[in-house]
């Protein structure tokens, strides 16, 4: 039977329809493809629309108290009918955000062996090595064009979570659709179980993954190159996504194969995008420039380090050489104040440790020394530490700026430097504050202050809908810049608002002008083929995907 041009053709007969989550439309299936396509007596037969489907889904969502609960419910609604579930998340986006993401995902991944129930994505282990071309061919299907992957080692700022973590990879994949409305059908997770050093982890009875300890050296770099060599083969021209990877692997392998396959790590340039974009923003309220500011780092691993080489280009940009952008940033770590005679530094933290100063025994001054001497006007924390920032810090800041910008960043919750209630009360209600995970806006003084969420989710689903509509061989600094400074531009602050970034119920809008900026930087950089507007609103179009049920015919 030939099918109309309005409908789709579906092979499958039967269970397997409804076991195909791309295809399932649960009780929704009109009486007439229930008969086409076998499946009489295998529904009930109340027939309801989509939008009651959403209602009741998101009441039932909505009933549980316990945020792993509401995950669990709405994964298990995503392994059964993705049209369902995408057209709830995007009705719902902000109830829902922190459950399939931050706050939320941080539990479910500590939980993810437990609660696991339905295969989804690739795994692929040690004893795959050798194999991984035959892995990735027995995936059916022929057009992957982004794939996000992990080893698990850096979960948010959980740790190493082995195979558990690839429900970052999951969620992730949830927001692009979200978000940005690429087809889900175009994408796919993936686990690179290379092991885990938790100890607790390899004992746990329910554990999922590899009870080895993590492949290092020689042994991971050779895994790590059969996987992207299996997966040009496969995929040619497919968007990678780095995810959640450890500082001692997250910046090498990124500068290894950015210029050899499309590709990007979300925690390094995802992040430095949005708190680049929010800072600006602050800044252009305040009727400031970067060239202006101290900038203070709590934290120096991939994340910060990101966030500084952004905001050292954007310096730059403003007509700042080199040397004296870089006389304007702190960084400290674990070890104190880097600074330039301190050993076992990566590239990225000696380019921005202090070369006007030296370590004693080994460690440089605290964050609260650099805050007392050298009166930064932005803190910025992804230190994965709780309270780092103490209430004498935060009023030493106050006392000097009348309106710092202070940024803790570090998820999840349970992880950051300093509540927001802290700091405005610390400040008078003075500090511009932005966080890396959800909080309920803060009743101070008589103001109902909403809080900013520096959401990765603000630039990585434009920024891959529009690498992946221009086909970008690669993604630049000057790409990452572009997505920033187009959030920016959004900012309600520009507009006599008093929010950095736009609220997140526009944030598909949102994700549409990061993809048309970084396409336009794509090519202005020529890092891929001339288009004109009406190619590439027809390639994001190409990419595109609306949760709505279309109607089958049976082929």
């Amino acid at each position: 039977m030939s099918a109309t041009p309005s409908s789709h053709p579906v092979t499958q007969r039967g269970m397997a329809v409804l076991n195909d989550p791309l295809l399932n439309k649960g009780t929704a299936f009109p009486w007439e493809e229930r008969t086409a396509l076998g499946l009489h007596g295998f529904l009930p037969p109340g027939i309801h629309t989509l939008e009651e489907q959403v209602a009741q889904a998101y009441e039932n969502i909505m009933s549980e108290t316990d945020m792993l609960d509401r995950h669990v419910r709405l994964r298990a609604i995503q392994d059964t009918n993705e049209t369902l579930f995408y057209a709830l998340l995007q009705k719902y986006l902000t109830e829902l955000m922190p459950v399939v993401y931050t706050p939320g995902v941080g539990q479910a991944c500590q939980e993810f062996s437990r609660i696991w129930q339905k295969p989804r994505g690739l795994f692929l282990s040690g004893s795959d090595r050798g194999h991984m071309a035959g892995r990735l061919a027995a995936i059916p299907n022929d057009d992957i064009r982004l794939v996000i992957v992990t080893d698990g080692e850096r979960i948010l700022g959980l740790g190493d979570l082995g195979a558990n973590g690839m429900g970052i990879p999951i969620g992730k994949i949830s927001l692009y659709t979200a978000c940005a409305g690429i087809n889900p059908a175009l994408m796919m997770p993936i686990m690179l179980d290379v092991g885990t050093d938790n100890v607790a982890l390899r004992n746990d009875p329910t554990y999922i993954g590899s009870r080895t300890p993590r492949l290092r050296g020689q042994d991971y770099e050779d895994f790590i190159e059969e996987f992207v060599t299996a997966l040009q083969t496969r995929w040619p021209g497919c968007l990678l996504h780095w995810e959640d990877f450890a500082g001692r692997n997250a910046a090498p392998l990124l500068q290894r194969y950015r210029n050899r396959i499309p590709s990007f790590n979300d925690d390094i340039q995802g992040t430095a995008g949005i708190a680049t974009a929010a800072i600006l923003s602050g800044l252009k309220a305040k009727g400031e420039t970067l060239e202006q500011q101290c900038i203070a780092f709590a934290g120096g691993g991939a994340a910060g380090i990101g966030i500084a080489g952004l905001l050292l280009a954007a310096m730059k940009a403003e007509g700042l050489s080199q040397e004296e952008a870089l006389k304007r940033f702190y960084i400290v770590d674990r070890q104190g104040l880097l600074t330039h005679d301190m050993d076992g530094l990566s590239e990225g933290q000696a380019l921005f440790a202090r070369q006007d100063e030296t370590a004693q025994n080994g460690q440089g001054r605290t964050l609260a020394e650099v805050i007392s001497k050298n009166h930064p006007t932005i803190l910025i924390g992804v230190s994965g530490q709780a309270g780092l920032f103490k209430e004498a810090m935060i009023r030493e800041m106050a006392s000097y700026c009348s309106h710092p910008l202070i940024f803790p960043l570090s998820n999840p919750t349970s992880h950051v430097e300093a509540t927001p209630m802290d700091i405005l009360t610390w400040t008078g209600g003075r500090a511009i504050v932005s966080t890396g995970s959800p909080f309920s806006p803060v009743e101070l003084d008589d103001r109902s202050i909403i809080i900013d969420q520096t959401n990765n989710s603000y630039i990585f689903p434009g920024l891959g809908l529009g690498a992946l509509a221009c086909k970008a061989e690669n993604i630049s600094e000057g790409m990452i810049m572009a997505a920033a400074q187009a959030v920016a531009a959004l900012s309600p602050m520009q507009t006599g608002g008093s929010n950095l970034l736009p609220p997140i119920e526009t944030i598909h809008d949102v994700a549409l002008k990061v993809a048309h900026a970084v396409a336009r930087q794509a090519q202005e950089e020529q890092l891929c083929p001339a288009l004109d507007d009406e190619a590439l609103q027809e390639a994001l179009s190409t990419l595109s995907w609306r949760p709505r049920y279309q109607p089958y015919q049976a082929a």
